[in-house]
């Protein structure tokens, strides 16, 4: 299968396994480009045969996906408009139905982690099946809590499958930023290999889960799934949903403080490595 007319992602295939690069620098933020290809890409291997497995991955230096673009947090409408595309998981916004699509895949996803990934970007990588990190080089959070809201695009209902109530309870209401030691302690990740080696070994799994049955990924998938809840997955991310209404929009001094930080930096590379404690100043 030719996956052609991405402008955010780079697809390439070796044997039975895609590799997606997102390049959308200079964040890979979670924006009206990358949103929209991601969905694209997921409607197109939904029906590709030939793939067994998919490695999502970053181009981008520093950051694996940093979040959803910010400015939506004033436009709802907008931020709605990305899923005008979307089919099936009704009820669902326009990120917990991305999130709840890649899940659904036939294919295995693997999500290599570098760099930062908090928000949208950690619900990004929890949507894949498998999740490797480099060791002391990926960092992973959920910021909503420091915006005034809470994850809305399946964060709650992916961290506490893989890390239990009490640390997603943490890891929402701190919006603290986790090292892969404690994210490989928690569950957060699959695992986390040294940074040198992290390529070669996420080569080597998926070469070797691709040499599998397409009927062995999906009986794995659905004999798995209920164990963790996954076969509820849609019914809890409307949950989720009806939770986030009750706190966005933001008030109005909220988005004052969001609007003043987008103002003086938000969303550069600079601003975003140290993002915890940039926001903290408003």
């Amino acid at each position: 299968m030719t996956y052609t007319g991405f402008t955010a992602l780079e697809i390439t295939a070796h044997d039975a396994v895609l590799t997606v690069s997102l390049n959308n620098p200079p964040l890979n933020l979670l924006d009206s480009t990358l949103i929209p290809e991601l969905k694209r890409f997921v409607r197109e291997a939904a029906s590709d045969d030939t793939t067994r497995v998919i490695v999502f991955e970053s181009a981008v230096p520093g950051f694996f996906a940093a979040h959803v673009d910010l400015g939506y947090g004033a436009d709802p409408s907008a931020f709605m408009a990305l899923g005008a595309d979307d089919s099936g998981h009704n009820g669902l916004n326009p990120m917990q139905h991305l999130m709840a699509s890649i899940r659904a895949l036939p294919q295995v996803t693997i999500a290599k982690l570098r760099g930062r990934l908090r928000g949208g970007g950690n619900e990004l990588a929890m949507a894949a099946d498998l999740r490797y990190a480099a060791a002391d080089e990926t960092w992973l959070g959920q910021i909503e809590g420091r915006m005034g809201i809470i994850p809305g695009g399946g964060g709650t209902q992916f961290l506490s499958r893989a890390i239990g109530r009490s640390r997603a309870l943490e890891a929402v209401l701190t919006a603290d930023l986790y090292d892969t030691a404690t994210a490989e302690m928690y569950g957060w990740i699959t695992r986390a290999f040294p940074a040198g080696d992290l390529d070669a070994a996420v080569s080597d799994i998926a070469q070797r889960i691709g040499t599998r049955l397409p009927s062995q990924i999906l009986a794995a998938k659905a004999a798995i799934d209920p164990t963790t809840a996954g076969d509820r997955l849609d019914d809890d991310l409307r949950a989720e949903g009806a939770a986030l209404a009750h706190v966005y929009p933001s008030p109005a001094h909220i988005e004052k403080r969001m609007n003043d930080a987008l103002a003086d930096g938000l969303q550069t590379p600079e601003n975003e490595r140290n993002l915890e404690a940039f926001l903290d100043r408003y």
